[in-house]
């Protein structure tokens, strides 16, 4: 019995975590036999029926051959042989043609292998470089037979630690040669010529001349030789060479080839280069602390996981916005793009097995895996949209579906954005209006300026001239003649139909007192009445400030205001040294009487 209901507790506990979590077990192969990583995989719709498959290319462990894999569900669908270990597979539109079926690119070795409905279709080769010439003058002089093979091989020794350009294939296969070898592969060899061969190192696509999510792209290339090469997906031919100082190992791109781009490289050197369009050398560099082992772009941050187990998030500027420490070695990352909630979220593979989900630097989850994580890809697999495909350091591979029904939380005391902001704004189509007003600015935009420029300089001339009468009247509050500084203000208390009118006046001089000054009240005798309209001032003391006060009372029934004038004379002048009006409030006791 006791048995029994331990079983039963296990089975609810099980129960209750496959309910409370927000993924589905689709598939769990152990013996799949996949080794990959995240820039090998690549989900399309290859045969246009809208039945996505997945594309792997395995780099073949234990001896085994590289091989092109494409699965559909569980099964592999069809298995290819490549000449090389892969680099990076991507999918790509090559035309505008009916029907849209996605291209298949597979960067391995020194070429880019092009397929279309899973067959060959175009084969790209990298550019060959100038070999070393002191290189090529020795495998001249063995051509003669005027040097022996362990001369050859002392002197492209000297070449390779000192030379800038790097030895040719065929000579570094020949430093790796036994001393009995050496003579028959220098026989075998000396007749061909010298060839200097890069190879690529990361790929990724780039929209031509459109944002839709359909819209033709080129392929961006990263290649040993520390150069990106941006390709035409029609021609082939390069469209673009840009130079870095160390080779690239991550590529992000944003925008379109033919109006505006950004691309960030992340290269072996621990820095990240930003360049743009016109650039042929970066502009930015993000000096890291640490190797990077993954790159991923977030709206406009760029997310970078470095070999000191930890998250940074940076902008394309270079400034570092937050740091997230793991709990264990980054192994893998991708992009993590719900379109139906618009949530872009950051996958990270950790090497204790666990999975993390993170918006910037908020945990949203965590998955825990049989065995530590080695390449992941998140997109739409056969018909579901929202599928999370997983291959695991054994070989293995993991498929999880997200529920509809999931929506990822902020854990508590995480700090982050509010939810609000990863909602995409409903953008309103351009109208007609706005596009012919953009032309007529355009077309017209000098004599608008001028229009505008004139209008200012006329405010400005308005604003003077209402200044300069302000000074000659006295109508400020504040004296402009450096003999009486002063500055007036009035406070106008009570309801009604006796009002309390107190004056502040204050010299504003910094030692010479002022005497000799006169208040005078200007106002309607019918609606007000004053005890006192006119009296002297007092002495004014420098930097003190004089209240000085008075009664109103309104004597309309009729629930009129107006306005009384207050003018500071000196005694002898007709001109006040200054004035102020005040707007009297009606008189609330009459309007309740």
């Amino acid at each position: 019995m006791a048995a029994a209901s331990s079983s039963d507790s296990d089975s609810g506990r099980a129960e209750s975590n496959e309910a409370s979590s927000k993924w589905l077990d689709a598939h769990y192969d152990p013996m799949a036999n996949i080794h990959t990583f995240s820039a090998c995989l690549a989900l399309a719709d290859l045969h246009g029926d809208g039945e996505y498959k997945l594309v792997v290319g395995d780099l073949g462990p234990g001896g085994q051959q590289p091989r092109l894999k494409v699965l559909k569900g569980p099964a592999v669908l069809s298995e290819s042989p490549l000449p090389a270990l892969p680099a990076a597979a991507v999918t790509f539109l090559m035309e505008q043609h009916e029907p849209r079926t996605p291209a298949l690119a597979l960067a391995s070795g020194p070429c880019v292998y092009v397929y279309k409905n899973l067959r060959p279709y175009f084969k790209f080769s990298l550019p060959q470089l100038p070999p070393n010439p002191l290189e090529q003058d020795l495998w001249n002089q063995a051509k003669e037979d005027r040097i022996d093979p362990l001369t050859l091989k002392e002197m492209l020794e000297g070449i390779r630690e000192k030379a800038e350009v790097p030895l040719s294939v065929q000579s570094l296969r020949f430093l790796q040669l036994e001393l009995s070898e050496m003579e028959a592969f220098v026989n075998q060899h000396k007749s061909k010529s010298i060839k200097r061969q890069t190879v690529i190192t990361t790929m990724t696509t780039l929209k031509k001349n459109l944002a839709d999510e359909d819209a033709v792209s080129c392929l961006v290339l990263g290649t040993e030789s520390k150069e990106l090469l941006v390709l035409d997906p029609e021609a082939f031919t390069i469209l673009a060479k840009m130079s870095l100082p160390s080779v690239p190992v991550f590529l992000e791109v944003s925008g379109q080839f033919d109006v505006e781009f950004r691309l960030a490289a992340a290269c072996r050197n621990g820095n990240i280069y930003m360049l743009r369009r016109d650039s042929k050398r970066p502009k930015y560099c993000i000096e890291l602390s640490a190797q990077p082992v993954g790159l991923v772009r977030v709206h406009k941050v760029l997310v970078v996981g470095s070999n000191q187990d930890s998250l940074h998030g940076f902008t394309h500027k270079g400034k570092r916005l937050w740091t997230v420490q793991m709990p264990a070695a980054i192994l893998t990352m991708n992009l993590l793009e719900q379109c139906s909630r618009g949530l872009q979220a950051v996958m990270a593979g950790l090497a204790n097995g666990e999975v993390r989900i993170y918006h910037d630097k908020a945990l949203l989850n965590v998955i825990r895996t049989p065995d530590a994580v080695t390449s992941l890809c998140f997109g739409r697999y056969g018909r579901e949209d929202n599928t999370l495909i997983m291959t695991t350091r054994g070989g293995g591979l993991i498929i999880k579906i997200l529920k509809r029904t999931a929506v990822f939380a902020e854990r508590a005391g995480e700090a982050g954005p509010p939810p609000a902001q990863a909602v995409k704004l409903n953008v309103p189509r351009k109208t007609r209006l706005y596009v012919d007003q953009t032309l007529r600015e355009r077309e017209a935009g000098t004599a608008m300026h001028r229009t505008f420029q004139a209008d200012l300089y006329l405010l400005r001339l308005r604003a003077a001239r209402a200044y300069v009468q302000a000074l000659e009247s006295s109508l400020s509050p504040v004296s402009a003649t450096a003999r009486e500084p002063l500055k007036l203000h009035a406070v106008v208390q009570g309801l009604g139909p006796t009002f309390k009118l107190t004056l502040h006046l204050q010299n504003t001089s910094t030692a010479r007192p002022i005497l000799g000054l006169l208040v005078c009240f200007l106002y309607n005798e019918v609606l007000y009445a004053l005890p006192r309209a006119f009296f002297k001032v007092p002495l004014l003391v420098p930097g003190l400030s004089y209240p000085l006060e008075t009664f109103v009372e309104s004597l309309s029934d009729k629930g009129i205001s107006d306005i009384i004038k207050v003018l500071v004379l000196r005694e002898g002048q007709s001109a006040p040294l200054l004035s102020a009006h005040i707007n009297m409030p009606m008189s609330e006791g009459l309007a309740a009487a």
